[in-house]
């Protein structure tokens, strides 16, 4: 009788409970998701203008695009020059410590590049760069 139950104490403690392990798997897997920053894009191709003083810029949360023929591009989404605002005031509140890079073609309008400043400026967001191709 003794035995029996010794065999059975064998069993139960030869066995492994993954549970908690599994636990930890999906824990971590949901904060490397939430945590992970995701590469932005404008919607379109541009042909940036080159500069000398050209830098990386890291922080990037608001990509504007402008074509050469003055349209408007965020988020992959053409966008009116009098929404421009609205939109930087919804992705500056999603990610305030981001910053606005506007990616303007060569032959792109400086009226154009300044509505879309001017609309960075007044959405709040300061941090407005222009983006370039280094030499």
């Amino acid at each position: 009788m003794k035995q029996h139950f010794a065999n059975l104490i064998d069993e139960e403690e030869a066995q492994i409970d993954m549970t908690p392990m599994l636990d930890v798997v999906f824990i971590m897997l949901i904060f490397f998701i939430v945590t992970a920053t995701f590469v932005k894009e404008a919607g379109i191709d541009v042909n940036r203008p080159d500069a000398a003083t050209a830098v990386q810029k890291d922080r990037v949360s608001i990509l504007v695009a402008i074509s050469d023929t003055g349209e408007i591009w965020i988020n992959k989404r053409q966008v009116d020059v009098r929404a421009v605002q609205a939109n930087i005031e919804r992705l500056y509140a999603e990610n305030p410590q981001g910053s606005v890079v506007i990616q303007a073609d060569k032959l792109a309008t400086t009226e154009v590049l300044i509505k879309v400043m001017d609309a960075a400026r007044a959405a709040g967001v300061y941090d407005v760069s222009i983006a370039a191709q280094e030499e």
